[in-house]
């Protein structure tokens, strides 16, 4: 086994029992378009690969791609970092299923580089700290709801799948992780800049055991912009959920831009 690097938060999956139920959640099917990030020593791939006719793997680490064409001779392999990929240019208008079990270090990242070529991705299936895979399916008036919760419910519907040990990796993690997966949403408000919405949510959740109309005095927008505001800004952002986000995203947007 090659050694697992800390830079590229490698922590290879080696049980077979948690192995076969990501392969279920993800039900890979001949004529997907699938991408795996980060196969390393290819404990997905094995299945992946053999599901699929169009099956590529992005792997940042040179180390193991030689090891990866040897267990799969045919294997379309990009060396090269998943962040700098172009979706849409791999997608040549069709839509791309996504999977991994991803370095955490880099989970941020990833989601939002999904989220911004969203219109390319089907859905996603990932391996995530279990931490995080509770704030981006938590909802309102809970501890983990917060501006990863509302961004991504908003563009994607979230299944949180199931917790898995450290004791299915080498080298161990010290903490707990989670499948999710993410069905990315065929229709957003047409009236509604994703753009904006985005630094709404980012803003109202800037002080977060402040009111909202604290919170926008302190951020970008300021606090003259809500004068007339249909959300109460006496509360709290974690008292709101999507919806509410979306009414108070698009009456800061018609303030912005009222033609």
């Amino acid at each position: 086994m090659v050694k697992p690097l800390k830079k590229f938060g490698q922590n290879y999956l080696v049980d077979k029992n948690i192995i076969g139920k990501i392969i279920t959640e993800i039900a890979p099917e001949k004529e997907d378009l699938l991408i795996e990030i980060g196969p390393g020593q290819g404990a997905l791939t094995s299945e992946l690969y053999s599901a699929c006719n169009n099956f590529i793997a992005v792997e940042i680490d040179n180390r193991v791609i030689e090891n990866l064409k040897a267990k799969f001779p045919s294997i379309n392999i990009i060396n090269g970092d998943f962040l700098a990929l172009s979706l849409k240019n791999i997608a040549q208008g069709k839509k791309i299923r996504i999977a991994g079990n991803i370095p955490y270090n880099i989970t941020s990242p990833i989601l939002f580089k999904l989220i911004e070529e969203r219109e390319s991705v089907n859905d996603t299936v990932l391996m995530v700290q279990n931490e995080v895979a509770k704030r981006m399916s938590s909802v309102k008036r809970t501890k983990d709801y917060g501006i990863l919760s509302v961004i991504l419910n908003y563009f994607a519907e979230v299944k949180y799948c199931f917790k898995v040990s450290p004791n299915v990796f080498f080298p161990k993690p010290n903490v707990d992780s989670a499948v999710v997966h993410l069905f990315f949403r065929e229709t957003l408000d047409p009236d509604l800049s994703p753009d904006v919405f985005i630094k709404v949510v980012k803003g109202a959740f800037g002080n977060r055991r402040k009111t909202l109309k604290n919170s926008f005095s302190n951020s970008i927008f300021g606090s003259d912009i809500f004068e007339g505001c249909p959300i109460d800004l006496s509360k709290r952002a974690e008292e709101l959920d999507v919806a509410d986000f979306v009414k108070l995203a698009k009456f800061v947007q018609h303030k912005l831009n009222p033609s």
